[in-house]
């Protein structure tokens, strides 16, 4: 008697060389040209990128914060009567 899971490796080996042999191997590897080529014209970026670019905007508006509120101290200064 076959083993139970021979079998289902046996199985599974005839569906993948199956599907290996048949055109929906051809389509899988077009479609994936397909959408590489789609998303490399979409200008996209990675995670990483936008993690990069999100934590220097922070950094930016951190520091415009700090230079806006020492330009109204030195506003306030220079508008002090002597």
């Amino acid at each position: 008697m076959i083993n139970r899971n021979n079998w289902i490796e046996d199985l599974q080996k005839n569906v993948s060389d199956l599907i290996a042999k048949s055109p929906a191997a051809d389509i899988e590897r077009n479609m994936k040209a397909m959408m590489a080529q789609t998303f490399s014209k979409l200008d996209l970026v990675t995670r990483e990128e936008f993690d990069v670019q999100a934590d220097l905007l922070e950094r930016s508006m951190a520091r415009i914060a700090t230079l806006e509120e020492k330009i109204q101290a030195l506003e306030g200064q220079a508008n002090k009567p002597d």
